[in-house]
Parts: structure tokens; C-alpha cells; sequence
């Protein structure tokens, strides 16, 4: 079989591959990005007890491979408590967690970064304090951790490779599947790595697009 013969073969299947795994990654960013705002601003709290459960949670996250928290989820979780979980299910909570652990780091940063100037004119206009950290405080930390977090949305993208052992045929699981059945892996790992690259360089290439007119819009 020719390469072009193994690529019109492999293609739709690696494809099929490419879409669920910018499903998983898609959907698990948008309630890391949530959690990541949230356990941000429980870690800039006054109250010790929401900054504790932050710093745990954030302890957790970075002291701990992904792989070793997706098996946690999809079978250590599901045996402790007699349930069944799709791989998808268990792949979209394992990355949503690690993701928004990094994110809240991120976030708090950003916020941190902000002029405190900022807040003290929002509560002189007669803002609230949940008003001002909304309507004012975020905005300006998003525009400033921008960078960081696509770069964490790379990051998350390229991780859903690791989903592939629970069996969630996304796209590196595809491309084992086909090897199994062609034993030509230079070829098909050469694709996977070109659809890997094309996803995450535009993400990239648009991410730049949006840092560029955000600084002129500034």
C-alpha cells in the first residue's frame, strides 16, 4: 500500500478522531476557564477558608500527573462509589480539573497585576465590590493573562492524547488503532503530528490576531 493510498484510508478515521478531540478539549476548557475564575477568586478571598480550599485544590492539581488523575476519576472514583462513567465523561472532568487548576493560577496573577487604583475609582463611582470585580477588575486581567491562558488551551489540547488510555478514541487513539491494523506507524504518526500542529498553530496564529487588536483597542 502506497502512502497516499494509506492516507485516503486513514484520513476520515484520523479526522473522526480530530473532531472528538476538540469536542473533549472544547468543552473541558470552557468549564476550566469558569473554575479557573472562581478558584482564582476564592484564592484572593478574605476568608481563610475559601483561600485554604484554593490552595489545596491548586496543590492538588500541580502535585499530581494528569494521567494519574484520570485514572483516579474513571476508576478509582467510579469503583469507590458503585457508578458508571463514560470515557468521555471521566476525560472531560480529569482535564476541566487540571486545566482550571493552572488557569486559576493564571487568573490570580492577572488580577493581581491590575491596578489597585482601578477598584479604588469603581467604589469612588459607587460600584459594589462584586460590580467592580466583574465589570472592572476582570476584563482588565483577562486582557493581561491573555498569552498565558491560549497557552494553557494548547497545552490542554495537546493533553487530550493522554485521554486515549481509558479508551476515548480521539485522535492519538485513532491513529494506534490504524497502526494496529497497518503496522505503518511512521506514517500515521506523521499525520497525527500534522493535525496536532495545523489545530494548535492556528489557535496560535489567531490567539496573536486578538493580543494585537486588544493592545491597539487599549
Amino acid at each position: 500500500m502506497s502512502f497516499f493510498d494509506l492516507l485516503a484510508e486513514s484520513l476520515p478515521l484520523l479526522l473522526q478522531g480530530l473532531v472528538l478531540t476538540l469536542e473533549l478539549a472544547g468543552l473541558s476548557l470552557a468549564i476550566a476557564m469558569v473554575l479557573g475564575v472562581l478558584a482564582a477568586l476564592m484564592g484572593l478571598s478574605k476568608n481563610p477558608v475559601l483561600r485554604f480550599i484554593n490552595s489545596a485544590f491548586v496543590a492538588i492539581i500541580r502535585c499530581s500527573p494528569l494521567l494519574v488523575q484520570t485514572f483516579f476519576i474513571y476508576f478509582g472514583v467510579t469503583g469507590a462509589l458503585g457508578i458508571r462513567m463514560s470515557a468521555f465523561t471521566a476525560g472531560v472532568i480529569a482535564l476541566s480539573l487540571n486545566a482550571g487548576g493552572y488557569l486559576s493560577e493564571i487568573f490570580r496573577g492577572g488580577i493581581q497585576a491590575v491596578d489597585r487604583g482601578q477598584t479604588e475609582a469603581a467604589r469612588s463611582l459607587g460600584l459594589s465590590a462584586r460590580q467592580t470585580t466583574w465589570r472592572i477588575i476582570l476584563p482588565q486581567a483577562i486582557r493581561i493573562c491573555l498569552p498565558s491562558v491560549v497557552n494553557q488551551w494548547c497545552i490542554t489540547i495537546k493533553d487530550t492524547s493522554i485521554i486515549c488510555v481509558i479508551g476515548l478514541a480521539e485522535l492519538t487513539r485513532m491513529g494506534q488503532q490504524i497502526i494496529a491494523r497497518t503496522y505503518r506507524s511512521f506514517e500515521v504518526w506523521l499525520m497525527v503530528f500534522v493535525l496536532y500542529f495545523v489545530v494548535i498553530y492556528a489557535i496560535t496564529v489567531i490567539s496573536r490576531m486578538v493580543e494585537r487588536k486588544v493592545s491597539l483597542d487599549g
